[in-house]
């Protein structure tokens, strides 16, 4: 049951952000989107050295000197593999006019959705991959660290899922029905990921210090690539910078005392 918990509170986090589309008339500003950026990365960083790249290291103690191996090897796959989905899929993002990726005929909308689940992916396989380290003798993380991470995302997704509802149906035209569906689907992506690698876990147990960095590398990619560019556009605000700092100390604070 814990699991199952466990898995769904990020999944929670973006439907309840997508369902801010019903009560607020219009997107949200420039500083305040600004600001939640700037916070979901400061989540995402922490929660990838704390949660991820710390216990893979200490998961290849035997290793001695050359404990770093498995976490720098999987670290760089995961920035690899996001920057080969950045090319291939096609995706489009918000207050962009040229997609990105392979040329397609997708509506506007499924591309806009297409890159939050981009997103989205290496978040799902980070609560995922946690889970399964519980499971595992070796790995030493707890179900409350594990909680913790999942609540850490959760928080992070909140604005994630307002930022794509509430310009789906200001800009896009979409119905609140169909932006908050959008939505939320943006963010299915993440149990899916997280309950597949759970249920690989006897296959995938010798590889969880790889995998663990591996989606940390993953979450860094979309923080350097996305996110944190996204807080310097238009006009010059440290707005970003603050969200990121409370971000990283909440999220930071969250692995410490639940860990």
């Amino acid at each position: 049951m814990e699991l199952f918990i466990g898995i769904m509170i990020p999944f929670l986090g973006t439907c309840l952000g997508s369902a801010s589309v019903f009560f607020m008339k219009n997107e949200l500003k420039p500083l305040v989107q600004k600001g939640l950026l700037g916070f979901a990365s400061g989540v995402m960083v922490a929660a990838s050295v704390w949660s991820l790249l710390i216990p893979a290291m200490d998961m290849s103690g035997s290793m001695g000197k050359f404990a770093f191996v498995p976490a720098a090897a999987g670290f760089l796959l995961g920035i690899f593999f996001l920057l080969a989905m950045d090319r291939l899929v096609p995706h489009l993002h918000l207050g962009e006019t040229k997609p990105e990726g392979r040329k397609s005929n997708l509506k506007k909308t499924t591309m806009l959705v297409l890159a939050v689940t981009l997103h989205n992916f290496p978040e799902g396989m980070a609560v995922g991959v946690v889970f399964a380290g519980m499971l595992a003798d070796s790995a030493q993380i707890t179900l409350a660290g594990a909680m913790a991470l999942s609540v850490g995302i959760a928080i992070q997704n909140f604005p994630e899922g307002a930022i794509i509802s509430l310009p789906l149906k200001s800009e896009q035209r979409v119905g609140k029905g169909r932006a908050f569906l959008y939505g939320a689907l943006s963010g299915a992506v993440e149990p899916l990921g997280a309950l597949l690698t759970i249920l690989l876990f006897s296959f995938i147990e010798p590889l969880l210090p790889y995998l663990l960095a591996f989606a940390a590398g993953a979450m860094i990619y979309v923080v350097v690539e996305e996110l944190i560019p996204e807080t310097s556009e238009g006009e010059h605000s440290n707005i970003g910078t603050i969200g990121f700092a409370a971000g990283f100390v909440l999220m930071m604070i969250l692995d410490v005392a639940l860990g």
